[in-house]
């Protein structure tokens, strides 16, 4: 009964459609690619259990957190639905288009109790998280996602079983098969728990049906696949997984990054070299010394590793440089933020194989932990290497917001042009504290990174980032999506509260502009946050 009633609601919202002005330069209207209505919205009658079991609450009809995937006019985008205070959502929100993002249809993907059309093997699953989504040369699409529960299981699932799911469409989205868990992903218990999970298609003709995913497993002791560990005793080794039959099956889960006590992986990408098919795993490696509890931050390191036999083999891990990343708060009210920090973004140019990493840091980073509300986040790093990940440039600043919280950066290539998209708080006044104005931009360079011109602000006006749900701070995603598209311009997914500020730069309060609404605290603010779709071009 609950799945029809899902699947009722899907379909009686299934297609949103919003025009955009198209543009020889410059960045289209932005378009909601999500729904304006969660498509799982029935799953709200589990949520009472998991709130007795594990905390938390539930955000219904806010997304978060989006990835994309271009193909010609076709569109793929996905998010979490419905996110949940301490990890996830009700499920992962699919939205597909076939003109180019001006129009969009909407579902959901078959991860979880709660989506429509997920197997039996997934149906012990309740929350979903990390989507990620990435087109062949031949147009399959390839997605991964994380599975779990949190401290309840329905229908005598175990309580904390986790897993990295799979799913593969060779008609654009509209339909998904080889729908399953990663063997060798899936665990029981709380101190077993999968993190961070990316997928890669083979963009070689030769290769096609081939794409590989990775991931991050956290071992003892944590219980949320979104959280980091802060205990005396955990490993977090990087897995491997691929697939060479269109996604159909998937080679037992393998590691290739080894790692020590305290010490993990997190944020693992994939990239691949057209020319010659090396592979690039790009990391978080935090490593020792790495003592939190005793007064330090972790030491982590923006890291690679490469295989040039499809992934059989790896190196050891090459350090490109330090994080020195300190999150993100309101200079206002050193409330937080929840933001892409300790992760980072990465793209290859496919003519010439020059690579790309881009990360978040802080200027006024120092290993204590105990620094003033005002040590924030504030530019934006880019290094980039052109002889195959042997030597990287030393970090350079391409975006600071004058002290200001810079954030969550995204990169791609197209053509020779670098894109970097990110948020910042430039349009925040001293002493406001009702309202925290944020913006998502992109900026170019025709010079392999060296130099960026050509800054073009995205959202129409300032949003309110007091207004997002909240998950360890306000929340709009860990990443957000950037693709190339076409011949000379990039598709962007990025998320955005729904509390707009007028010409003036005034937001008025209740409605969209109310705190967003939870299963802990009922708001006018209903619909707190959306995923937004744009065509940029230099």
């Amino acid at each position: 009964m609950l799945k029809r009633a899902i699947w009722i609601a899907a379909l009686s919202s299934a297609f949103t459609l919003v025009t955009s002005t198209a543009a020889v330069a410059g960045v289209t209207t932005p378009v909601r690619a999500s729904a304006l209505a969660s498509p799982l919205a029935a799953c709200a009658s589990q949520d009472a259990p998991q709130i007795a079991a594990s905390g938390g609450r539930n955000f219904l009809n806010a997304e978060v957190e989006p990835t994309v995937g271009v193909f010609g006019d076709n569109v793929i985008g996905m998010w979490h639905e419905d996110r949940w205070s301490n990890g996830g959502g009700h499920g992962i929100g699919l939205g597909t288009s076939a003109n180019g993002g001006a129009g969009w249809s909407n579902g959901t993907m078959p991860w979880d109790l709660c989506a429509p059309g997920a197997p039996s093997s997934l149906q012990i699953y309740l929350r979903n998280s990390d989507p990620w989504v990435s087109f062949g040369p031949d147009g399959t699409a390839y997605a991964s996602a994380l599975a779990f529960n949190l401290g309840f299981g329905a229908n005598g699932a175990p309580a904390n079983a986790n897993s990295v799911v799979v799913a593969t469409s060779q008609n654009f989205g509209a339909t998904w098969t080889g729908v399953q868990a990663i063997r060798g992903s899936a665990f029981s218990q709380f101190n077993q728990s999968t993190d961070k999970n990316s997928t890669t298609a083979d963009p070689r003709m030769s290769h096609a049906g081939t794409a590989y995913t990775v991931w991050d497993t956290l071992f003892e002791p944590t219980d949320n696949p979104d959280d980091n560990p802060h205990t005396s005793s955990y490993t977090g080794p990087g897995f491997f997984s691929k697939t060479t039959d269109f996604g159909q099956t998937w080679s037992q889960a393998k590691v290739i990054v080894n790692t020590n006590q305290r010490q993990q992986t997190i944020g693992n990408i994939i990239v691949v070299d057209p020319r010659n098919g090396t592979l690039y795993d790009f990391l978080d490696l935090i490593i020792s010394p790495n003592t939190p509890r005793q007064g330090t931050r972790s030491n982590a390191q923006v890291a690679v590793v490469k295989s040039t036999d499809g992934g059989d083999t790896w190196t050891q891990p090459q350090i490109i440089a330090p994080f020195n990343s300190l999150g993100v708060h309101d200079p206002n009210t050193a409330e937080a933020l929840r933001v892409g920090d300790g992760l980072e973004e990465v793209a290859i140019d496919p003519a010439n194989g020059n690579l790309y990493v881009v990360w978040e840091s802080s200027t006024n980073f120092q290993k204590q932990l105990k620094q003033s509300s005002g040590t924030w986040d504030d530019q934006i790093l880019l290094a980039r290497s052109t002889d195959g990940g042997q030597t990287w440039t030393a970090p350079t600043p391409i975006h600071t917001a004058g002290g200001l919280p810079t954030f969550t950066p995204q990169v791609a290539v197209n053509n020779g042009v670098v894109a970097v998209t990110y948020y910042d708080t430039r349009f925040l006044a001293a002493g406001q504290t009702v309202n925290l104005p944020t913006d998502y931009w992109v900026e170019y360079s025709t010079d392999s990174g060296a130099s960026f011109h050509g800054e073009t602000r995205i959202t129409s006006t300032s949003f309110d980032s007091r207004t997002a749900p909240v998950a360890r701070g306000f929340f709009l995603g860990d990443y957000e999506g950037l693709v190339p598209m076409g011949t000379n311009s990039f598709g962007a997914l990025f998320v955005k509260t729904n509390c707009n500020a007028d010409a003036a730069g005034n937001f008025t309060p209740g409605g969209p502009c109310a705190p967003a609404r939870s299963t802990s605290a009922a708001t006018s603010n209903t619909n707190p946050t959306d995923a937004f779709f744009v065509k940029a071009t230099p």
